[in-house]
């Protein structure tokens, strides 16, 4: 980060100015990774051995309250922690407590998490005390088995006791699940019915190829045009208006009475109309998902006590947001489209 050229005056947008991508995109949706650690070792997203960041390299609770505070200043609406896994960050808490201000002020719309479910018995109702009304849990199987499987180590029935506490606690809980071939293809329709009936949405998404892992993404990849296909000739499925503010299209099923979302990476971009962008555990913003241009926020967030050079640094790198990405799964190379993985990023 060129300090010198950010105190260029010339060069400036007036602080605290709305974020519009060269598209006419406005950008009001941001995704904080608040750690790259997580309990589980889902084969899709990490290699079993994982090597995570020195704890050194993460921004402290305080550098994270700035920094996203300094995006809600600049017109993000929503704002969701993802990580790894959001809730094994350390006193994560105090942070979700200090940017619930936003909430009370009414600068922000919703403030919300992507976990994993396996602490949120835990902290369920000290979230739902700090205005948070909603949450992402993921979840690829309803067999304790292959969830074992797919995480490497993880407990369902913990995970359905942390959603379940999460309900109990008045947040409403809409799961994620990564559709995989030759995995859950399988029991799809009977966690649709599941969620529906525990009055949950479901959606599905794509594999994306992101991160070295140890399974090859070829094989495992299912495009949900095939999905739907399939799900249209056993139930009703009518396309629907709802947004959430993040990339998911829906769908009403008749039958079950409840939503269905489908995020297509793959066979379906969503760039077009992209609201988001992402903030590493270590200050990188991330215009895009699918792409590796990225913006160094840590140099600017300490070179001063005030935002200004922070600010100035976020619009010089939503003025470089991308149009889309490029994810592709490449069987010949069976190398990733990008590079880091998914826990870097955050969900």
């Amino acid at each position: 980060m060129d300090i010198t050229r950010l105190l260029d005056p010339a060069a400036q947008l007036p602080y605290g100015s709305e974020m519009i991508d060269p598209f006419g995109r406005s950008i009001t949706y941001l995704r904080v990774s608040v750690t790259d650690r997580c309990d589980f070792r889902c084969v899709y997203c990490m290699a079993e051995d994982m090597t995570f960041l020195p704890k050194r390299d993460l921004l402290t609770l305080e550098e994270l309250d700035r920094l996203a505070s300094c995006f809600v200043e600049k017109g993000v609406k929503r704002l969701r922690l993802t990580g790894g896994e959001p809730l094994v960050r350390k006193n994560i808490m105090h942070l979700i407590r200090s940017l619930s201000r936003h909430l009370q002020t009414g600068a922000l719309e919703e403030l919300t998490l992507t976990t994993n479910g396996s602490q949120l018995a835990r902290f369920a109702p000290e979230l739902a005390d700090c205005g948070v009304r909603r949450l992402n849990v993921s979840l690829d199987t309803l067999d304790p088995d292959k969830f074992r499987q797919i995480t490497r180590w993880g407990e369902l029935d913990k995970v359905v006791a942390g959603i379940r506490a999460a309900q109990a606690a008045g947040i409403r809980v809409k799961l994620n699940a990564v559709a995989l071939k030759g995995f859950n293809d399988g029991e799809i329709p009977s966690m649709i019915e599941w969620a529906h009936g525990e009055g949950m949405d479901l959606t599905l998404i794509e594999t994306m190829p992101m991160g070295e892992i140890d399974e090859d993404r070829t094989d495992q990849y299912l495009p949900l045009s095939q999905v739907r296909a399939e799900l249209a000739a056993r139930w009703t499925l009518r396309d629907i208006p709802y947004k959430t503010g993040g990339p998911a299209r829906y769908v009403e099923v008749a039958e079950t009475g409840g939503r269905l979302g489908f995020i297509t990476p793959m066979s379906h971009n969503f760039c077009e109309s992209c609201n988001r962008v992402r903030i590493t555990c270590t200050g990188t913003l991330f215009m895009c998902l699918g792409q590796e241009d990225a913006a160094d926020l840590r140099a600017p967030l300490r070179a001063s006590e005030g935002n200004e050079l922070l600010s100035h640094a976020i619009d010089e790198a939503i003025g470089r947001k991308p149009k889309g990405h490029d994810f592709v799964i490449d069987r010949a190379t069976r190398k990733p489209s990008v590079s880091r993985h998914m826990s870097v990023t955050g969900g």
